[in-house]
């Protein structure tokens, strides 16, 4: 092989393999969304206030205010990280 038919397969092989990797990003986009959706839906469905009578009404006793807060808790991402652009996404905090 010379270096003339070299060059010109090399642009045909890369072509493959970009589609490879934007149709793999696309992948691991849409399982990290899975992921999140199913993490929130669980918070959810699992938060004591969604089993009380009147959840939106304040806890009448500190036992009830400590009841509501027993579910998940998340954290908010740093100051450093939402100015950056990132959000809640990835660091496990709810939206």
């Amino acid at each position: 092989m010379n270096n003339a038919s070299t060059s010109i397969r090399s642009p045909i092989i890369r072509r493959p393999a970009r589609l490879a990797r934007r149709i793999a990003r696309a992948i691991v986009a849409v399982v990290g969304e899975c992921s999140d959706a199913q993490r929130r839906m669980t918070a959810i469905t699992t938060a004591p206030d969604r089993y009380i009578a009147q959840p939106d009404a304040a806890p009448d006793t500190y036992a009830e205010f400590l009841f509501r807060t027993s579910g998940l808790l998340l954290h908010e991402p740093s100051a450093r990280s939402r100015a950056r652009g990132h959000g809640a996404r990835g660091h496990g905090a709810l939206r």
